[in-house]
């Protein structure tokens, strides 16, 4: 079937996911007719490359959506409250990469490999759900398929991209200071972040979970449709530059054999296996860096309590954890 090719809008397009949005457009043959790219005041004279094209970045605006498609947007929870409407009304679909929208009851959240028929409910906006609950849930779904979870337990190691440039910027020059002798001074991050790992940067509830753990329970239970499936997230930020990984251990309500969740893992959208125990080689960031699959691997029981496996995880959070998911939901559009 012929694709209708499609006006597109990038909303911060000069953000570090923004700018992976535009590489993903291209790499996957996006039907791209026109291509807007739109940022703050202070973008407008920078220009982006796009099929050879050099593209001007234009400023964002209430009335930036006349004509367009479809309008992808990563500039923050903010941006999206204030100018999300105005695209809708202007005839544009919203996939919108922020929080603004996630557990909004009338916009569905939506991980391609994982729901991709909730798409179809869709009155204007589709929230792009957080990258950890991303990359999890592309590994965790083909084994819920094959039994119940009851509970998930699953630890982060969250790199710098996560906090997009500014945050990438931080840790390669606190690792430069630190190697030339000198002391690491906090600017993006409230604690140092070469050389150190701490507790993920958002607040702490009143239940002592921190906003990036609640993200990981109330997101997971509306992706897979069930509020009572059990999630004890703990995220924590490590010096990588690129892609998150995650411990997780599953609980199901029958067992699941290691055969089960292999076969299933091999047939599954948006997966490689990296499971060699032979050579000690599982998932590992340098190795998920600018790849759309999520990696996973260390398969194995979980020895303290029946019907539960354990495994580990890697994935872009450029990628797959935010750019890559939205222009798949474009797709499915």
């Amino acid at each position: 079937m012929a694709i209708r090719p499609m006006n597109v809008a990038v909303v911060g397009a000069t953000g570090a996911v923004g700018v992976e949005m535009i590489k993903t457009l291209e790499k996957r043959n996006f039907p791209v007719k026109e291509l807007r790219l739109l940022a703050s005041a202070r973008s407008v004279g920078k220009t982006a490359l796009f099929q050879g094209r050099e593209y001007p970045i234009q400023e964002l605006t209430p009335d930036s959506f006349q004509g367009i498609d479809v309008a992808l947007f990563s500039a923050g929870a903010s941006v999206s409250r204030e100018y999300a409407a105005h695209a809708v009304k202007a005839g544009a679909v919203v996939v919108d990469n922020s929080s603004c929208f996630r557990m909004d009851p009338q916009v569905p959240l939506v991980v391609p490999e994982v729901n991709p028929e909730d798409v179809k409910k869709h009155q204007g906006i589709i929230a792009n759900p957080n990258c950890t609950t991303i990359i999890m849930l592309v590994a965790v779904k083909p084994l819920y398929d094959l039994s119940r979870v009851r509970r998930i337990i699953v630890s982060t190691y969250q790199s710098a991209s996560g906090a997009g440039a500014k945050g990438m910027d931080e840790l390669l020059q606190q690792t430069r200071t630190v190697l030339a002798g000198g002391k690491a001074e906090p600017k993006v991050f409230k604690w140092p972040y070469a050389f150190n790992v701490f507790s993920h940067n958002t607040d702490i509830g009143e239940n002592g979970y921190n906003t990036e753990e609640m993200k990981m329970v109330n997101e997971t239970r509306k992706i897979l449709h069930d509020d009572a499936i059990g999630v004890c997230p703990t995220c924590v930020r490590v010096p990588v530059l690129r892609s998150h990984a995650e411990s997780v251990v599953l609980e199901f309500q029958d067992k699941v054999s290691l055969e089960e969740a292999l076969e299933a893992w091999k047939k599954a959208p948006g997966l490689t296996i990296v499971n060699d125990a032979a050579s000690n080689h599982f998932p590992m960031p340098c190795e998920s860096n600018e790849q759309y699959n999520v990696l996973a691997g260390r398969l194995r029981y979980d020895l303290s309590t029946p019907n539960s496996l354990a495994f580990f995880l890697c994935g872009d959070q450029l990628l797959k954890g935010a750019a890559l998911n939205a222009v798949q939901i474009a797709e499915l559009l």
